[in-house]
């Protein structure tokens, strides 16, 4: 066993979406963690974890999961129907339990690694979004429970990595990790993607650059660097293990810090992206034998670059908050087969490779302030929109209503809600979200299209 001999390193467990990782790595810090003393560390390995648990009110949901990372859905989706109250984890920062390290090599060289798992508190369970699907299989809409694509897929780690960092030369790391888009998302929404409060939190789509899934990445090397105080600048490739461009991708990031402002840029480019969803009923009665319908799921796949622009002000008590990301969505130049392996080893028994003959245009802005009242009191108020340009043809060219999911459409979130931390292990919060579709972006939605989300709770980190 390797033995670990650097001095002790903080715990790095963060409030906001809490994505924990070494200090000079790229990984987003997204706000103030443990001190040094009130670490769990021995000999430079860290163990680190939150458990985040709260009671949600919904206006218009489906039955929560026990299987999605935040088991509510928190803003209005399509089996959307009725109201609906129960315990919600993660509403604020994802319940997590992990490890990380440094080993002090040669000169200012050193090895870093973290692993971390994300599990549901409530239920037990390892977050498992893909799963939260799967129990909806052949359900119709009015009966299913929420049921949301992404990143975490029942593995059993979510951040896996090794890599080497120096001051000078900046941290290059290999294995699941980040997205540097994720990690700007994160950085600079206000809410730190709470996922009870914040659209970018509810809905990683966005900050997986156009696929829920693509917020985090397997098989990827990353770099980043600093250039003094003022400079900073980041790149990602991700390895399909395979010849071709199916299932690779590469994002770049270039940032500024200047007095009180911080601005950063990224560009992301995936190829192949999956966007899951349940099989319907018609699918299931017509499944092939050699794909089981509890582990078989639907797929769209597509092209998918994203470009975005983050900027943060910074004045004593307040922080005010702004971004824009545009994502194109094309047709995959390289379609993938039915059969085809996704994360956490389901199946996808139908796969979609031509969604987008005409190419499908996102916009996504943001803006929100954060308030210091006091130390211990934060109160934060966000917005959040996205318009999806019209993408039809014929009968449905330029059309704006919610006759077809092509027509031109937006949606909106606004938030408030408000944290008091007791002290650096617990706090606890409150408050709602509203959400509304509408045209396009409201096809599909038999019943209702907004959701308001009130939500109080209570996090403990360590």
């Amino acid at each position: 066993m390797l033995r670990i001999r650097t001095s002790r390193l903080s715990a790095l467990v963060l409030f906001g979406a809490l994505n924990i990782a070494v200090p000079a790595l790229a990984q987003q810090k997204t706000g103030p963690g443990i001190s040094g003393d009130d670490s769990l560390t021995w000999r430079g390995v860290t163990l680190y974890g939150v458990i985040d648990l709260g009671l949600q009110y919904d206006t218009h949901s489906a039955p929560f999961s026990p299987y999605r990372p935040a088991a509510s859905g928190n803003i209005v989706r399509q089996n959307s129907r009725e109201s609906v109250v129960g315990v919600t984890p993660s509403n604020m920062g994802q319940s997590r339990v992990g490890l990380q390290g440094v080993e002090p090599l040669v000169g200012d060289w050193t090895a870093v690694f973290q692993v971390e798992t994300f599990f549901n508190p409530q239920s037990g369970e390892i977050a498992n979004s893909l799963k939260s699907l799967i129990v909806n299989n052949g359900v119709p809409l009015s009966k299913q429970t929420v049921g949301v694509d992404g990143s975490s897929a029942g593995q059993v780690f979510q951040t896996a990595f090794v890599g080497l960092q120096s001051a000078r030369f900046g941290a290059l790391t290999f294995g699941r990790q980040v997205a540097l888009l994720s990690e700007g998302t994160i950085r600079y929404d206000p809410n730190y993607h709470a996922t009870a409060f914040g659209l970018l939190g509810a809905s990683n789509t966005y900050s997986g650059g156009g696929s829920s899934e693509d917020n985090r990445l397997d098989s990827a090397a990353k770099y980043f660097v600093r250039f003094g105080e003022v400079l900073h600048l980041g790149g990602l490739y991700k390895f399909n293990g395979a010849s071709g461009s199916a299932n690779t991708a590469w994002q770049g990031n270039l940032g500024t810090e200047i007095g009180l402002i911080s601005l950063d840029a990224y560009y992301s480019k995936i190829h192949s992206a999956i966007t899951s969803t349940s099989l319907s009923a018609t699918q299931v009665a017509t499944l092939p034998p050699a794909y089981p319908v509890a582990d078989s799921l639907s797929a769209t796949v597509s092209d998918n670059t994203a470009y975005a622009l983050m900027g943060r002000y910074s004045l004593d008590a307040v922080k005010v908050f702004a971004g824009y990301e545009h994502i194109k969505y094309e047709n995959p130049k390289t379609p993938l087969s039915a059969g085809f392996v996704n994360i956490g080893g389901y199946v996808l028994a139908f796969v979609n490779n031509t969604a987008y003959n005409n190419a499908k245009n996102v916009q996504i802005w943001w803006t929100g302030i954060r308030y210091a009242v006091v130390p211990a009191l934060e109160l934060t108020a966000a917005y959040y929109g996205v318009h999806q340009a019209g993408y039809g043809s014929g009968a449905l060219a330029g059309c704006s209503t919610n006759v077809s999911s092509l027509c031109r459409g937006s949606l909106e979130a606004f938030s408030f809600d408000a944290d008091y931390r007791f002290n650096v292990h617990f706090d606890a919060y409150i408050g709602a979200m509203y959400s509304g579709v509408h045209d396009g972006m409201a096809n599909g939605y038999p019943v209702y299209t907004t959701n308001i989300n009130p939500t109080i709770g209570v996090r403990y980190k360590f």
